[in-house]
């Protein structure tokens, strides 16, 4: 396994060693250090050894209760995986000059021209308004601005005029009509989804229009568009070569596969410096629930222990990560809820992880239990397999259920 060790890596190490308190943790970290100090000509020394022993440090201040250590050893992690980029990384743990310069300039600067260019775009639209609408007072520019913002969600790139593209104006209101009808008239749960879909399609429009109420169609519409996407996420996670960006990238916009307590997908996926969640979901309470996926067939799950079958190191690291992200959204509550309007004070975590035909000398009921006892001792995560998951969501399907 190919991972990538650096300066930047040997300074937060230190900063990790400085801050822990049991012996044991500081004694594993220090391994760790040791291991990246110990290349040759200058080089700082990775290799699938280092790996190991980010994970032993990790585990072991889990076990100690340093959550903080976990998490940052857990960035450290991601960092010599290539997951987490190297100026993020500088930033979120201030390594760069030993904290004794200035934050990134050349990022800051990237951030500054991205912020004046939409400042001058904005600008132009106004500017254009305007002159074209003399009359106009501040609340009529800020009535257009904003429905023009509602519109870009809807932007085109024409194939015949490539490098360009239009927003087209009114197709927000007609999606929020649309949605409307779906809500109130034919019950349509995830009917925001829905009426995006057929705002933006022609075909879909003349349907509704051709049906006296539109409930039964698109009520066997959606039940038929679901399944659909339910059979190729049932391919795609029992293919041991799919990989976890294929399941996320599958799974986008399907957040009704996970219950009816789930009402929305949140757009925002990086809530906190340094961690993207894979699936951020709302529930009905208003609640925040993270969705950590890992690979499905291939993985896994359980070995026997003492007569009884335990999960694998792999389910403790996506537990571990998943903990992680809690420990994050916690600390950032006030903020997160200042910025994004998201509540974070109940957030729960689920790992979707694995498929019984990965191990066919295990039964499906021993694997599903095995992990139910093993969530049951943790607070606020819970693990599922894919197959667990599909199945459970093609039940409410089979009984006529838009959740």
């Amino acid at each position: 396994m190919s991972t990538r060790s650096d300066v930047a890596l040997e300074l937060h190490l230190v900063k990790i060693l400085s801050g822990a308190t049991t012996e044991t943790v500081r004694s594993a970290v220090a391994r760790a250090l040791r291991h990246v100090q110990s290349g040759t000509g200058g080089k700082r020394k990775g290799g699938k050894r280092l790996a190991e022993l980010l994970s032993d440090a990790r585990l072991l201040a889990a076990q100690a209760g340093e959550w903080e250590i976990v998490r940052s050893l857990q960035d450290a992690l991601y960092y010599t995986e290539g997951r987490i980029l190297r100026p993020d990384y500088e930033e979120k743990y201030r390594l760069h000059y030993l904290d004794r310069g200035p934050r990134d300039k050349l990022g800051l600067d990237s951030i500054a021209r991205t912020v004046a260019m939409t400042n001058e775009f904005w600008c132009t639209q106004a500017e254009k308004y305007l002159s074209e609408n003399p009359e106009a007072i501040a609340s009529d520019v800020l009535d257009h601005v904003r429905t023009l913002g509602d519109d870009a969600h809807f932007t085109q790139a024409p194939v015949e005029d490539p490098a360009r593209y239009y927003i087209p104006r009114g197709m927000a209101e007609r999606a929020l009509w649309m949605e409307r009808v779906l809500k109130n008239r034919v019950e349509v749960k995830d009917a925001v989804e829905s009426a995006r879909c057929i705002a933006s399609s022609p075909e879909a429009l003349a349907v509704l229009a051709a049906d006296a109420d539109g409930q039964t169609v698109l009520r066997a519409a959606e039940l038929q568009r679901r399944a659909a996407q339910l059979d190729e996420l049932r391919t795609l996670a029992e293919d041991a070569a799919a990989t976890e960006h294929a399941l996320q990238r599958a799974m986008r916009g399907m957040y009704w596969v996970f219950g009816g307590r789930i009402i929305g997908e949140a757009q925002e996926r990086r809530l906190v410096p340094g961690d993207e969640i894979d699936i951020p979901l709302i529930r009905g309470d208003g609640s925040f629930q993270v969705v950590e996926l890992k690979k499905a067939a291939g993985v896994k799950l359980v070995k026997e222990h003492r007569g009884s079958w335990v999960p694998r190191r792999e389910v403790h690291d996506a537990v571990g990560q998943a903990i992680n992200y809690l420990v994050g959204l916690d600390e950032n509550r006030e903020r997160i809820s200042k910025e994004f309007g998201i509540d974070t004070r109940r957030t729960s975590a689920l790992v979707l992880i694995g498929h019984p035909l990965s191990q066919p000398e295990v039964t499906e009921k021993e694997i599903n239990e095995a992990l139910r006892i093993h969530a049951s001792h943790l607070n606020r995560v819970e693990i599922l397999t894919y197959k667990e998951l599909i199945d459970s969501a093609e039940r409410a399907l089979i009984a006529g259920e838009v959740m």
